[in-house]
């Protein structure tokens, strides 16, 4: 489609028109003068060598795109802009009850904007401005289109404001391991699910895991109710009233996906970790001690993936025990989430999980993915590290479990798509984590172990703070290795059958079953 014809470049041919002849020759220095003042708004004849037409006007100012295009969930993201930061106020009352909220998204624009898109579900929208100025809204499913009073110019920084009122009682359901996501009640407070893309359940965002900034988050709490988010906590402040405001800063950009937010009535239980990393725990009053057996396993943890993996890549860990029905552990930055179940159980259980949330923070967190189909370099890492961990400290070896996942994997791939080519937008499978894993222990048998450990450590240190993808890893690895892995790894991750495993001849794989 050709660009619209401006009014002024209609008035300019209309000029043009008109001169004719010898009055060409004659007026062509007011001719060039008149477009000038058409297109600038000023008379001055334009600097020598300066074009004679709209330079000066920018680029035509044009939506941005509602999604980044990733193919498994076209929706996610935004385009025309990055986010810079979020600033997010909750001034949060009572277990399962509404309350004001505000989120601040500071941003530039990547393009004239006129208008722009945020991730924005649930929750009932009051005013939304940009650069202190009302902005028209309106909802298109979990879209918010907001279109500003002016366009935002090509690389202008800009701030949106949101106003809403956020409710707990609106949540989403997933048919795969997530389950429920947004807001989840507790007996006293609340702990936000936000994986996959829940997080715009809980603020206005660019919902995708590959695009990250930093978050402030403003919690106000009634008397003897503790709030908790990723990062650091900056300050507490007594309101006049008895309520308390927290203050916590995420000190590095994270993806919406990985937010962390509980209020309760909380014990906070501090430790360190290798090398004096700061450890600290998020525990309901009534489980501090029940959970601490399990809880005080997390400096080992740590020293043991770092041998492996390097250093640890944020400034502080914790565990946040999460006092619900839902069963679900979750890698959020910096505070994991582990049910109070995990850690009330059996030993080996608890430490499988404990092990998997750490080893997310290295793949997943600091080395994001780059589109939802690259999720099994997220959870195949951490179930291939989760398994390796749990062999050496009482529960099944590896290579068992390794074996038993080869023997399904064919169906895996019939049922759920192959490791790197998930079918549909259900995403969190059981090929997405032993399934991934044994594409890990495939590389591993391949390539040896110690040329696979540089892999690794390779991977985390190249792409710390970054997002990557499948592609990264397969030219990586092959950099690594000194060979072109490609021939190798392109049938483990997109193949419709299972290849033979390197150094296991005798394992087999079952028939597939409709």
């Amino acid at each position: 489609m050709k660009e619209p014809v401006t009014g002024a470049s209609a008035r300019y041919r209309r000029i043009v028109r008109t001169l004719a002849g010898a009055a060409v020759l004659a007026l062509v220095g007011a001719a060039v003068l008149t477009v000038t003042a058409l297109f600038t708004g000023t008379g001055r004849r334009p600097a020598p060598g300066a074009p004679a037409t709209g330079a000066t006007a920018g680029p035509v100012p044009s939506p941005g795109a509602p999604g980044i295009g990733d193919p498994l969930m076209p929706l996610a993201g935004n385009g025309g802009y990055t986010v810079r930061r979020y600033t997010l106020d909750f001034d949060w009352r009572a277990p399962r009850t509404p309350f004001e909220a505000h989120a601040t998204v500071s941003a530039t624009a990547t393009q004239a904007l006129s208008r722009f898109d945020l991730d924005f579900a649930g929750n009932t929208l009051h005013r939304v401005t940009v650069d202190g100025t009302p902005a028209a809204a309106e909802r298109h499913g979990d879209e918010l289109v907001v279109t500003p009073a002016k366009p935002v110019p090509r690389g202008r920084a800009f701030t949106v404001r949101v106003a809403y009122t956020a409710d707990p009682t609106q949540r989403r359901h997933r048919d795969d391991a997530i389950q429920d996501y947004g807001w989840v009640p507790t007996s006293d407070g609340t702990v936000v699910c936000a994986q996959p893309d829940g997080a715009r359940m809980i603020f206005p965002a660019d919902d995708h895991p590959s695009l990250r900034a930093p978050i402030t988050f403003r919690v106000t709490t009634p008397p003897g109710v503790s709030a908790v988010a990723n990062g650091r906590l900056v300050g507490t402040e007594r309101r006049p009233d008895g309520r308390t405001r927290w203050t916590y800063d995420s000190e590095q950009p994270i993806a919406a996906q990985l937010i962390q937010l509980a209020i309760g009535r909380f014990t906070f239980v501090d430790s360190r970790g290798p090398r004096g990393l700061p450890v600290r725990d998020v525990v309901p009053d009534g489980l501090v001690t029940d959970t601490e057996e399990y809880r005080s396993l997390t400096p080992d943890h740590l020293a043991w993936l770092e041998q492996r993996l390097g250093p640890y890549p944020f400034r502080r860990y914790g565990v946040l025990v999460g006092d619900t029905d839902l069963p679900v552990a979750l890698e959020t930055q910096s505070l994991a989430v582990l049910p109070r179940d995990d850690l009330l159980g059996d030993r080996v259980d608890a430490e499988r999980n404990l092990v998997h949330e750490l080893t997310h923070h290295w793949t997943g967190d600091s080395v994001a993915i780059r589109r939802w189909s690259d999720l099994w370099l997220s959870e195949g890492h951490a179930r291939y590290y989760e398994r390796l961990y749990s062999g050496e400290h009482g529960g099944a070896d590896l290579e068992s479990v390794m074996r038993a996942a080869y023997e399904q994997h064919d169906q895996w791939r019939h049922d759920e798509g192959a490791p790197a080519e998930p079918t549909g937008a259900t995403l969190f499978k059981v090929m997405r984590y032993d399934g991934s894993a044994l594409v890990l222990f495939a590389l591993r048998e391949k390539v040896g172990e110690d040329t696979f450990g540089r892999i690794e450590r390779a991977w985390v240190t190249a792409y710390r703070g970054r997002a990557a993808g499948t592609r990264d890893f397969v030219a990586l690895a092959s950099r690594v290795a000194g060979e072109d892995l490609g021939p190798f790894l392109r049938p483990w991750l997109y193949g419709a059958h299972t290849p033979p495993m390197p150094g296991h001849p005798d394992w087999q794989v079952d028939p597939v079953e409709d």
